[in-house]
């Protein structure tokens, strides 16, 4: 199916699946994914290596500086790069979690990031992840997908994410921790995340990938009369 030269902006809650649809998307129809949330976890790694974020989550203002000499970029396969080091094992840890919605109301943070995916948007046929993707990076998104999941399937399959890295957590903490982040990317002053008005909402608590996938290619095919 061949489907025209858009923008699709996939938003939603944490451990919805978002960048797993996003990845499949992105190879069926041949398009460039990017992970928004991937760039807020390098920046909120890079803060704590460089001890500009306190164990609280207090960010300090010289991270606005320190951004100016930050290069983060994704590799051929997707990954998350900081300058010639791949970060993409460290960026989805426990630690990073914990601090990275913090980082992200930051509004230079965000204006940060912002503007490396405005770059990235540039090229056209792309499919781009995150919290505020079709309501604050790209409005005028061809295609909005809202994804949402009962919280007990979102911890658990952050928690199953977790162990098969190899990591300990408890559920309890998962859980927590899913809860604070909800509220504080819900709540935040700048770009909250929240439903655009025309987006299309997916509910995948009790689907597999292969029916998120024919939702999604049904959908496309339904707003652009694709045969």
């Amino acid at each position: 199916m061949k489907i025209p030269d858009i923008i699709i902006a996939v938003d939603g809650y944490s451990s919805t699946g978002k960048s797993s649809l996003a990845k499949k998307i992105a190879r069926k129809f041949d398009f460039l994914y990017l992970d928004s949330g991937a760039l807020y976890r390098g920046v909120t790694l890079f803060a704590q290596e460089e001890m500009l974020i306190s164990r609280l989550g207090t960010v300090s203002p010289a991270l606005q500086e320190a951004l100016g000499r930050l290069e983060l970029h994704f590799d051929a396969e997707g990954r998350l790069c900081m300058g010639a080091r791949c970060i993409e094992q460290q960026i989805r840890s426990m630690e990073v979690s914990a601090q990275v919605s913090p980082v992200a109301a930051v509004p230079y943070v965000r204006a940060w990031v912002d503007e490396k995916l405005h770059e990235f948007g540039r090229r056209g046929r792309i499919v781009m992840d995150g919290r505020d993707i079709g309501t604050a990076v790209f409005p005028n998104a061809e295609l909005k997908i809202f994804m949402t999941a009962s919280e007990q399937v979102r911890a658990q399959r952050r928690y199953d994410e977790l162990v098969a890295k190899g990591e300990t957590p408890l559920l309890e903490e998962v859980v927590k921790n899913l809860r604070e982040r909800d509220y504080i990317d819900s709540h935040r002053e700048t770009a909250p995340l929240r439903q655009a008005a025309d987006a299309f909402v997916l509910d995948n608590s009790d689907m597999t990938f292969e029916e998120e996938l024919a939702w999604v290619q049904g959908l496309i095919q339904g707003k652009f009369g694709i045969q």
